[in-house]
Parts: structure tokens; sequence; C-alpha cells
């Protein structure tokens, strides 16, 4: 079953031009990794003011996203990143509920 996984960055306003391209890099590796089906990458503007990206991806699996997240490629950009954020990477896994949420009927 596909997976959605939601990558949060938060960074400080004068980096942005060094943080953005690492970032695009690790979209572009991340094309080409098996089990990579697609993504996006955003930027908050509400609230105004606010300094973080999302990157949301989806993946064949867990385990074909989390090879990609321990891999030694992803992990030197990843290192680059910390750095320029001073901030740790928030990263959450969901996957589709099946059949949604349905009302407990009392």
């Amino acid at each position: 079953m596909a997976i959605e996984v939601f990558i949060r960055r938060k960074f400080i306003k004068e980096k942005a031009d060094e943080l953005a391209p690492l970032i695009v890099k690790l979209r572009s590796m991340a094309t080409m990794q098996p089990g990579y089906i697609s993504g996006e990458t955003l930027k908050c503007i509400e609230p105004p003011g606010e300094t973080d990206y999302l990157v949301i991806s989806t993946w064949q699996s867990v385990e074909h996203w989390k090879k990609w997240l321990y891999s030694k490629e992803r992990s030197i950009i990843q290192e680059k990143i910390d750095a320029i954020t001073s901030e740790k990477t928030e990263y959450r896994i969901y996957e589709p509920l099946v059949g949604g949420i349905m009302p407990k009927i009392i």
C-alpha cells in the first residue's frame, strides 16, 4: 500500500537561498529512487512570516521510503540542511484510511 511522507523543515529567513537548492537536490534525487511515486515541495505562507517548508512525497511502501531515508547519499545532504536550519527536520508517515472514517452510531 502506498504511503505519504510529510517532511517539515523550519529555516532562518536569511538562509532560505542557501537551503532551497539542497531541498530541490534531495527531491530530484528522490525521484530516481525505487518505490518513489510523486512529491511536491511547499513553502508556508499562512500565518505570515512563518518560515518552514513542507515536502510531501508518495512512496510504494514504508520500506522503500526508509531505504531512501537512511541512504548515505541522502544523509550527506540532510547533514548540510541541518547545519543551515539549526532545527531538527520532522518526519511523519501516513497511510490511506481504507474505507474512510466511519461514524460510531450509538
